[in-house]
Order: C-alpha cells, then sequence, then structure tokens
C-alpha cells in the first residue's frame, strides 16, 4: 500500500521529522534523509498492525494536493514510500468473479498505467466502498 509522507527538513542541530497525514499519530524521524524515510516506513508499519489487528481500518488517503495545501506542511518535503501492510488482513485467498469484458479491460488499463495489480485495485474500491456514506438501499430493500 502506498502512503503519503511529509518530511520536515533537518538542520545541523535537528533530525528530519516525518509525519503520514493519512494516519492519525504516525510520525517519525531520522539523522539523514534516506534513514527518516526508512523510519517513516516501519512507523507506517506498525501503525497499521496495530489498528487492523484491533479490529480497525486503515483510513483512506487523501490527495498529495490536499496536504500540500495544508499551511502546517508548508516548506516540507513530500515523498510516497510502500509499504506492505496488507498481510495483516490474513492471507490472500483466491476466488473467481465475472465482469463484463469492457469494464476489466479499463481496469486492467488502469491498473498498468498505475503500477498496480488487478487484485490489488479491486481490494482498494471493495475498501473504498464499504466505507463511503452511500444509499445501498435497492427497490425499496
Amino acid at each position: 500500500m502506498k502512503f503519503i509522507i511529509a518530511i520536515e527538513p533537518g538542520t545541523e542541530n535537528s533530525a528530519f521529522g516525518v509525519v503520514v497525514p493519512d494516519l492519525p499519530g504516525c510520525f517519525s524521524a531520522g539523522d539523514t534523509l534516506d534513514q527518516a524515510v526508512d523510519n517513516a516506513r516501519e512507523a507506517i508499519d506498525l501503525w497499521c498492525e496495530t489498528v487492523i489487528e484491533d479490529g480497525g481500518d486503515i483510513p483512506l488517503a487523501n490527495t498529495l494536493a490536499v496536504h500540500q495545501a495544508d499551511p502546517d506542511f508548508a516548506g516540507w518535503v513530500w515523498a510516497v514510500v510502500e509499504v506492505p501492510v496488507e498481510r495483516y488482513y490474513g492471507p490472500a485467498e483466491k476466488l473467481n468473479i465475472s465482469l463484463p469484458r469492457l469494464l476489466l479491460a479499463k481496469i486492467d488499463e488502469y491498473t498498468r498505467a498505475h503500477g498496480e495489480t488487478r487484485s490489488g485495485f479491486l481490494a482498494d474500491a471493495a475498501r473504498v466502498a464499504m466505507r463511503s456514506p452511500r444509499d445501498h438501499n435497492v427497490d425499496g430493500v
């Protein structure tokens, strides 16, 4: 899973600070930029493991533009890190689903263009759909 991180530049007297804006309370630091990014990955992993094991969900991510507009992060450096937190949801299971051919082609085109897998995309879409406040009422049921 990809996460946006905000990095507060360090000085000769202070470390690089890292905040994960989409994960409340998830932060880290490092003496070098590389160390700060590595430590952020570890902080994200531990944050997600704890939340999932406690029965919670990883919050939906905001866009980079939304985060960059936040004045609290003015002058900070932005990065995207990948952390394989999906393993905390349990082992993957194969399933057989049917989708219209054109929809499947569009999904495959999208995932290729964004460096994702079909399974990862569908799992993310399911998470978004289940968290979105929508009316699931069909035909008055």
